[in-house]
């Protein structure tokens, strides 16, 4: 992507929290107003649902396809959950930061460990925190999705996930949803300026420096 002239790197951006915490309106806040980042597609062998469509939802893969991709190195992340494996397909991703397009990722901190492995510098973690435990309870209740003993689980569930709040590079406690949104829109922002992305910047600098006296 190019903006002032100047050829950037794009980055993965993650975002993982607690259920209820806001991650998933945050993240489509963010891929509403911003054309510069887009939510990483994953990959499944699960059976495709009513309505799924094949590079948009999901990629579909069978088992033999994805295990095949698996030994050769072919995710940035992977898990099984029950029968089925799901993980994110290195090759679109690589593709989409060398056009200097931003990639989302919605993964938990075990995914996040992983992505940290294979693309450390190009990752951007954030973490999102409810404003108490009080209110994370008042909102998955207020959902009215979900059973008492599956609101319970979750619950239990998002003290583990919080546990592991230190191993992200930046946090945002989601209080005030347009105060979060702005909050993470700084985040991009500043992290799209490092040096280290601009991978412009040598010749953009060597153009404003030479023969910069003939333009006096």
């Amino acid at each position: 992507m190019m903006k002032n002239n100047i050829i950037r790197r794009g980055l993965l951006l993650v975002l993982s929290s607690p259920s209820g915490a806001g991650k998933s309106t945050l993240s489509r806040l963010i891929l509403e107003k911003d054309n510069e980042i887009t939510m990483s597609v994953s990959a499944t062998t699960r059976t495709p649902r009513k309505g799924e469509t094949e590079g948009v939802d999901y990629y579909f893969k069978s088992k033999d396809q994805f295990e095949f991709l698996i030994e050769k190195d072919g995710f940035l992340e992977y898990a099984k959950v029950f029968d089925n494996y799901y993980g994110s397909p290195a090759a679109p991703v690589e593709a989409a930061l060398e056009k200097g397009m931003d990639v989302l990722f919605d993964v938990d901190w075990q995914g996040t460990q992983q992505l940290s492995q294979k693309m450390k510098n190009d990752l951007v973690r954030v973490f999102i925190l409810p404003p108490s435990k009080k209110e994370l309870l008042n909102r998955l209740t207020g959902r009215g999705q979900d059973s008492k003993d599956v609101i319970a689980s979750r619950m239990k569930k998002a003290s583990a996930e919080i546990s592991h709040w230190a191993e992200y590079d930046y946090i945002i406690v989601n209080d005030n949803l347009q105060q979060a949104e702005k909050e993470l829109i700084a985040i991009l922002a500043a992290e799209r300026l490092k040096r280290s992305r601009q991978t412009g910047l040598v010749g953009f600098v060597q153009g404003l420096m030479s023969n910069s006296g003939n333009d006096l």
